[in-house]
């Protein structure tokens, strides 16, 4: 989904022209929405998990150790009084249902990844948030390559297969948003930073 670009849209005749970047962080921004705002919660469901079946976090706080992650993570706060006869982590089916939530965590940072990756094998330079590689074969043959692996080999092979590289990567994440980080770093000049 990253590469439907407007490039993309072109090369598809979904549109005439290819807009400039006066659209860019409009975007970006959408996309931080639906891609960066989700790491912090998508790390902190398994880290109450983890604490939990650990130990270090007991049942008598369940729901306390729930917000201090939240806040700590996203920077949150509940709309109104919580307490311990609250249980706002079953709100999340993947705890009352057990089921690991780091894939997604990492699914999100593995598509970046995947993306800067074949941005570069496609041969393209500009900034990471305008590329498209539709119609290349090789870059759809590496693709090919390692979900042909399944699940028969270990993951880190299954990476290099497709990107060349055998351990996970979030700077693609940091590089896919650099100018909206420059622009938001701007915006926010002079204002404190933080929770």
């Amino acid at each position: 989904a990253l590469a439907v670009t407007p490039a993309y849209l072109k090369e598809v005749k979904l549109i005439d022209e290819v807009p400039g970047t006066e659209g860019d962080i409009a975007l970006l921004l959408k996309m931080a929405l639906e891609r960066a705002v989700f790491l912090p919660f998508g790390l902190l469901v398994d880290k109450w998990r983890w604490g939990v079946f650990t130990g270090e976090i007991k049942p008598e706080n369940y729901n306390q150790a729930w917000w201090d992650l939240v806040k700590k993570y996203q920077g949150l706060k509940p709309a109104g009084a919580r307490t311990e006869a609250d249980f706002d982590p079953g709100a999340k089916y993947h705890i009352p249902g057990n089921v690991p939530y780091a894939r997604y965590f990492l699914a999100h940072i593995y598509e970046f990844q995947f993306y800067r990756a074949f941005c570069k094998q496609h041969g393209y330079s500009g900034p990471l948030h305008r590329c498209t590689f539709y119609g290349d074969k090789a870059v759809g043959k590496r693709l090919n390559d390692m979900m042909a692996m399944g699940s028969s080999r270990p993951w880190p092979d299954a990476l290099e297969t497709a990107t060349g590289e055998r351990q996970l990567d979030a700077g693609a994440v940091l590089e896919y948003f650099a100018p909206l980080k420059v622009w938001l770093d701007e915006q926010n000049k002079g204002q404190p930073v933080g929770w």
